[in-house]
């Protein structure tokens, strides 16, 4: 205790003495853009909550693509972004990047363009792994270009304000676009926004890689790809019915895939994720909390536009924008969070933030047929902001709990176990919401499986704060 008491002095004394009080032009130009390559990352990931109807209604897609529709992005994303952080820390942040954020040009024209929903689908993979390749290296990027002190913590905060702000923007500028242009527009312009973002890495990244580079663990890549790749796959099938022995089969060769992969981590000479690292509790906690950020914050927030299309018939549009009143406090909510970076341990943090976000998803229960939307205001701000809290708290743990010159892989394992937490998160959420059956009354059967959805999310927030607070006192 006393040693972690002098560090926090330590660390407050040279912010007196000599932290620059602001970054260099270089230093914030790639803060600039990490952080809008993260927010176009979510950008994508969200649009087709608000566009799945003209979507699927142009492209004659059935029940069981329009599934695919909105999963297709999650299988590409979660299976390669372990891979990229550590292929980013190897050979170069800078170019991975920038890869990234080619190949989302190219999987946006080719979702603009899809002749039917197959081909649809197909993009929409295409778009989650170029998204895998600039998520996983954004947190390395701002890691070197920023030293550890008060200005690394500022630009984390930011890093974890694009997350939310992507998240906000996204369902909004989705539905407004495809109401006026058509949802075709809507890739059109990630297209040309992915261009931007490219030319902007070309100019204003310097490439930085690990000083002790690896070969590529390809054994571990093909096993850890397929694995996620089968949950992720499982848990899309497990939306259209959990009676199907596909699915089991499906999650259960996942699960052992995950399985295979440590066996092969712990036996090859140069392991894309030591195995050694999750004997220390801070990875362990950031690991824990994005997995039940997925589970219990996106996996329910994901569903809210559902419920109020439902339960209370507001329209697409009305929904994302009531959506917001959650996205749009985390934002500001992770701008601030860098006044608690020397009064809180980064666990201390993440566990704060999880249960605000508890609170938050408590005070939305209760949601009936005639609840007016305005009633789910005050919850949904309150887990706003401890999603602010939340985001900013992982992206100081992801990159404090590995070794420096692996700042893109642990961003890759955070951001693994928060978007496959996100997949397991929404198809709880959804068998939940859609667990009670009335033909005469399906607004209220809707509220009362929502209600049940928010017991457990609640619950789930607890679990993760509970494992973020043991790892903070093994810690000390």
């Amino acid at each position: 205790m006393a040693s972690r008491q002098a560090l926090a002095v330590s660390t407050a004394s040279a912010d007196r003495a000599g932290e620059p009080a602001a970054p260099g032009a270089r230093a914030r130009s790639v803060l600039l853009t990490a952080c809008f390559g993260t927010f176009l990352v979510l950008l994508s990931y969200t649009v087709t909550t608000t566009t799945l109807a003209p979507t699927a209604a142009t492209l004659h897609a059935g029940a069981a693509e329009q599934t695919w529709i909105l999963t297709a992005t999650s299988v590409g994303l979660t299976a390669l972004l372990l891979i990229m952080g550590g292929v980013a820390d190897d050979h170069g942040r800078r170019r991975v990047f920038g890869a990234g954020a080619l190949v989302l040009a190219l999987g946006s024209v080719l979702a603009a363009t899809a002749p039917d929903g197959t081909v649809f689908v197909i993009a929409r993979v295409l778009q989650g792994a170029a998204s895998a390749a600039v998520l996983a290296p954004s947190l390395g990027l701002i890691s070197e270009a920023f030293p550890p002190g008060p200005a690394r913590v500022r630009a984390l905060g930011s890093w974890g304000a694009s997350v939310g702000l992507g998240i906000a923007v996204g369902p909004v500028y989705a539905a407004l676009l495809a109401d006026h242009a058509g949802w075709r527009a809507v890739y059109w312009l990630l297209a040309a926004l992915s261009l931007l973002l490219l030319a902007l890495a070309a100019r204003c990244l310097d490439e930085s890689r690990s000083p002790h580079p690896r070969r590529l663990d390809t054994y571990g890549a093909l096993t850890l790809a397929t694995a996620v790749a089968l949950l992720n796959i499982g848990l899309a099938q497990g939306r259209s019915g959990w009676d199907h022995p596909s699915v089991w089969l499906l999650l259960a060769l996942g699960l052992l895939g995950l399985a295979g992969f440590a066996l092969v981590e712990s036996r090859v000479a140069e392991p894309m994720l030591d195995l050694a690292l999750f004997r220390t509790p801070g990875f362990i906690a950031a690991g824990a909390g994005a997995l039940f950020t997925g589970l219990s914050l996106v996996g329910l927030m994901s569903c809210v536009p559902l419920v109020l299309e439902r339960a209370l018939h507001t329209s697409a549009l009305t929904a994302s924008l009531v959506l917001a009143l959650w996205s749009g406090p985390s934002v500001l909510a992770a701008l601030q969070a860098r006044r608690l970076a020397t009064r809180l341990a980064p666990a201390t943090q993440l566990a704060a933030g999880l249960l605000a976000c508890a609170a938050g998803e408590a005070a939305l229960y209760g949601i009936r047929a005639d609840t007016p939307w305005l009633r789910l205001a005050p919850g949904l701000l309150i887990a706003g902001i401890g999603s602010g809290i939340l985001n900013a708290g992982l992206a100081r743990l992801a990159v404090s709990s590995v070794p420096a010159h692996r700042a893109a892989m642990g961003s890759g394992v955070n951001n693994t176990a928060r978007y496959l937490g996100s997949s397991l998160g929404i198809a709880i959420s959804l068998a939940l919401i859609t667990s009670v059956h009335s033909p005469t009354h399906p607004a209220a059967a809707t509220a009362t499986g929502a209600n049940r959805a928010i017991v457990v999310a609640v619950v789930m927030c607890v679990l993760g704060a509970a494992v973020a607070l043991w790892a903070r006192r093994a810690e000390e």
